[in-house]
């Protein structure tokens, strides 16, 4: 499954594990809009699709991992450190279900403001 997202300086698309519940979950509400917010070298945003943790639920990823974080019922992903990082990895708030990760460069991210409008789209086969 893939999805684009989109803001007004950029976009960037992402490849889903179709078979994790959150993903499907996800997938029934696209399209979708929502609001940025950055912490450190990650953009987050509600996504309005609430959802359980998942047995494999991460919270240490690598950059451009897509993750759902199940706390605030958003997409995190992360393209860098955030305040609680160690050493330069990729930690996230707590652990988050991870869905698949973006295809391309994820420091595309990097031009997303908090407050920028997003979009999330499926892109259809």
């Amino acid at each position: 499954m893939q999805i684009r997202i989109s803001w007004p300086a950029g976009s960037i698309t992402a490849s889903l594990d179709a078979s994790t519940p959150t993903a499907q979950a996800l997938a029934k509400a696209l399209p979708l809009a929502s609001t940025a917010s950055t912490w450190g070298e990650e953009v987050y945003f509600d996504t309005g699709v609430s959802v359980s943790r998942e047995t494999d639920a991460r919270q240490v990823v690598e950059p451009g991992t897509v993750a759902f974080w199940t706390e605030g019922d958003s997409l995190a992903l992360p393209y860098g450190p955030t305040p609680i990082s160690h050493d330069g990895e990729c930690r996230l708030a707590s652990p988050c279900n991870i869905l698949g990760s973006l295809d391309g460069d994820a420091g595309l991210l990097a031009t997303v403001r908090a407050g920028d409008p997003i979009r999330v789209e499926l892109i259809e086969d």
